[in-house]
């Protein structure tokens, strides 16, 4: 986390003699030519002007896209498609998400993966805790808004269609913990624009037993967020609106489903974390797993395209993913035919 700590210091806009060495930077690691030159080094226009070129690298921009709906400015980190392809993939982030970068861009490189690759990387900035949904109350006493899934179904979609030529009906959808909840909802309640959801160590029965009470104490713990302000009332219908469970007849068997989850033992892979943090590594992907065993058992009974990955060792962090990242990335390319 050292890296994003120091990104703290970074201003919004980079001077052009930096933007330049981005850019040439990210032609000479990719090596990709002329094709990506043409796609890539040019900056596109957002809502404060322009888009800034991110400090990420690998022709990344970082684009400021108004939201109607939560009243603000969303920081998005984009990565044009190689050759100007339709395609886009969404990467969606865990609980403890940022406001200075998508950790996909940061503990994960998502981006240098797939910099030969013709698909648009979408990396939206922020939404702490807020299962990319849309909550029932605002967040906070100055009536903080979160809209996550009007943001990510309509205005966003509006916005890359209009600037970076994607789609709104060839889209990926892939999110690790609470983002991989996130991406099963948003391909049952938007099946016409996302094609493939991928959940990495997911929530994905939140009807289970004490499930409840445990997001309620996790949204707590976040930033002192309440699970009445997501729902509105414990026993309101909209409570299913971020439960991957009640949402599987929403989903249907054209679209391509992958979730995983670790068994929660500690593998060769985890040593450098502390003792702590392997502790609640192992109980969070215990219960990760328990719960997407859960759910894929029952969305299979259902008929839909489901691909299931158990790894026998891992712990709920960026070990997990990144191994994950890697295994789906041909999968990813092969059904968006985005090589």
């Amino acid at each position: 986390m050292s890296f994003v700590a120091s990104l703290k210091n970074l201003g919004k806009k980079v001077t052009a003699t930096a933007a330049a060495v981005v850019t040439a930077g990210a032609l000479v690691v990719a090596g990709t030519g002329e094709a990506a030159a043409a796609n890539r080094d040019w900056l596109r226009p957002d809502a404060t002007g322009t888009c800034d070129w991110d400090a990420a690298a690998y022709w990344v921009q970082r684009c400021d896209v108004w939201s109607d709906a939560m009243g603000r400015n969303i920081p998005v980190q984009i990565q044009p498609a190689l050759n100007g392809g339709n395609a886009g993939l969404y990467l969606l982030d865990g609980a403890r998400a940022t406001n200075i970068a998508n950790a996909w861009t940061v503990d994960a490189r998502a981006h240098e993966l797939y910099v030969n690759n013709n698909i648009t990387l979408v990396m939206p900035v922020g939404g702490a805790g807020s299962f990319y949904a849309n909550w029932a109350e605002p967040i906070n006493a100055q009536g903080d808004l979160y809209m996550w899934d009007t943001f990510l179904s309509q205005e966003l979609p509006a916005y890359l269609e209009g600037n970076f030529g994607v789609a709104r009906n060839n889209n990926s959808v892939i999110g690790l913990s609470m983002g991989g909840t996130a991406a099963i909802n948003l391909a049952a309640n938007h099946p016409g624009q996302f094609r493939q959801a991928m959940s990495y160590s997911g929530y994905l029965n939140l009807s289970g037993y004490a499930m409840n009470a445990m997001l309620g104490l996790a949204l707590l713990d976040i930033g002192g967020l309440s699970i009445n302000s997501l729902y509105g009332t414990a026993v309101t219908p909209s409570r299913n609106q971020i439960d991957p469970m009640s949402n599987i007849s929403r989903l249907n068997p054209g679209q391509d489903i992958y979730v995983s989850a670790a068994s929660g033992l500690w593998g060769p892979g985890d040593a450098g974390y502390a003792f702590q943090d392997v502790i609640s590594g192992a109980i969070l992907e215990w219960i990760s797993n328990a719960s997407t065993r859960t759910w894929a058992n029952a969305a299979t009974g259902a008929g839909l395209n489901v691909t299931t990955n158990y790894p026998g060792s891992g712990l709920h962090n960026w070990v997990q993913w990144n191994y994950q990242l890697g295994q789906t990335h041909q999968r990813v390319l092969n059904v968006m035919n985005a090589w």
